[in-house]
C-alpha cells in the first residue's frame, strides 16, 4: 500500500467535494424509496471520512473510518438535545443540514455504510498507481 500523502490529500479535496455536492443534492432531488431517506446521511459520514483524511492525511483508513462514524453517531445523539440554542441553529437551513433534525436509530446503520463507503474509495484509489509500477533509478545490473 502506497503512503498517504499529497497524492491521498488531493484524491480526498476532489472527493469531498463530489460527495458534499451529491449530499445536497440528494436533499434538494431525492431518489425513490428508502434511498430518499437514507442517501445523504450515509454520504454525511463520508464526508465526515474525507475532512478527517484532509485534516490527518497519515491516518490509517480505519482510524478514519472510525472517527467518521463516531462523529456522525455522536451528531445523531447530540439530535436528542433540547437546548434552546441548538434548536435556534437547527432552524436555519445550514444547521439543520449540519446538525439534523430528530434522533433516528436507523441513521446510525446509514453512517456505518457512509464510513465503510469513505474507507473503500481511500483503499481502492490511494493504491492505484495511475501511471503503473514506479520505473527504477537504474537499470539492474549496473
Amino acid at each position: 500500500m502506497s503512503e498517504p500523502g499529497p497524492r491521498r490529500r488531493r484524491l480526498v479535496a476532489a472527493a469531498l467535494t463530489v460527495v458534499v455536492a451529491l449530499g445536497l443534492l440528494s436533499r434538494r432531488f431525492p431518489l425513490p424509496g428508502i434511498l430518499a431517506e437514507y442517501t445523504g446521511d450515509a454520504l454525511y459520514a463520508t464526508a465526515a471520512f474525507g475532512l478527517f483524511a484532509l485534516l490527518a492525511p497519515a491516518a490509517r483508513t480505519r482510524t478514519l473510518g472510525l472517527a467518521a462514524f463516531g462523529f456522525a453517531a455522536a451528531v445523531e445523539a447530540a439530535q436528542l438535545l433540547d437546548w434552546p440554542w441548538l434548536q435556534t441553529l437547527r432552524s436555519h437551513r445550514l444547521g439543520a443540514l449540519l446538525l439534523g433534525q430528530g434522533f433516528q436509530w436507523a441513521d446510525l446503520v446509514a453512517y456505518a455504510a457512509g464510513a465503510a463507503l469513505g474507507c473503500v474509495g481511500d483503499v481502492t484509489f490511494r493504491t492505484r498507481s495511475p501511471r503503473g509500477p514506479a520505473a527504477p533509478d537504474r537499470l539492474p545490473g549496473r
